[in-house]
């Protein structure tokens, strides 16, 4: 089944990718979360896929692949602290890569229901700390997760961002690629 829901008014479907930006001012954790975040290209720095119902969510974050909840279409991660491992966040928006793809509502519905179950057969996996072996699925980096979701739908999140003075990063599925490579609403 297809869920639908709004995140900061920007509507949202199942497995629709939600990017967010790596902390938030004037909170502690926010704070050490900002400075890890300038370490990546852009301003997308980190991956949520939405699941649904309501505002279930799914990440591969410091505890490894796991479930949340966004709570009445807010994004307030302060609110979720223990339950993100005191991951703050600030939403930027929803990349939506199946946009503009001319699938039927069958094909979109199949695609969709197919990276749901797949992020789900994922949870308790541990953090990729690997980010250039975005391949293997022992283990999952937050944009790795959504990369192999649709990659078994022939879609490929990695487009080839690299970032300068670092052999080999084109390898890694940045957040700010799949921001800037894929249809996407940006919250206001």
């Amino acid at each position: 089944m297809i869920y639908q829901y709004r995140i900061n008014g920007v509507p949202i479907q199942s497995g629709d990718i939600i990017c967010t930006s790596d902390g938030k001012p004037d909170l502690l954790p926010g704070e050490f979360w900002r400075l890890i975040g300038r370490l990546l290209p852009g301003e997308a720095d980190h991956i949520v896929i939405y699941i649904g119902p309501a505002g279930r969510c799914i990440e591969a974050g410091a505890q490894g692949v796991s479930l949340f909840e966004i709570p009445a279409g807010q994004w307030q991660s302060e609110r979720l602290l223990q339950e993100r491992a005191f991951f703050v966040d600030t939403f930027l928006g929803v990349a939506e890569p199946l946009k503009h793809l001319a699938l039927t509502p069958a094909e979109e519905q199949r695609i969709r229901e197919d990276i749901v179950a797949y992020c789900l057969a994922q949870i308790g996996k541990p953090y990729n700390l690997n980010y250039l072996d975005a391949e293997r699925e022992d283990a999952f980096y937050c944009s790795q997760l959504a990369y192999k979701a649709y990659q078994r739908h022939s879609i490929n999140l990695n487009t080839g961002q690299e970032m300068p003075n670092l052999p080999g990063s084109v390898k890694i599925i940045f957040p700010q690629e799949i921001w800037d490579g894929f249809a996407h609403r940006r919250a206001s």
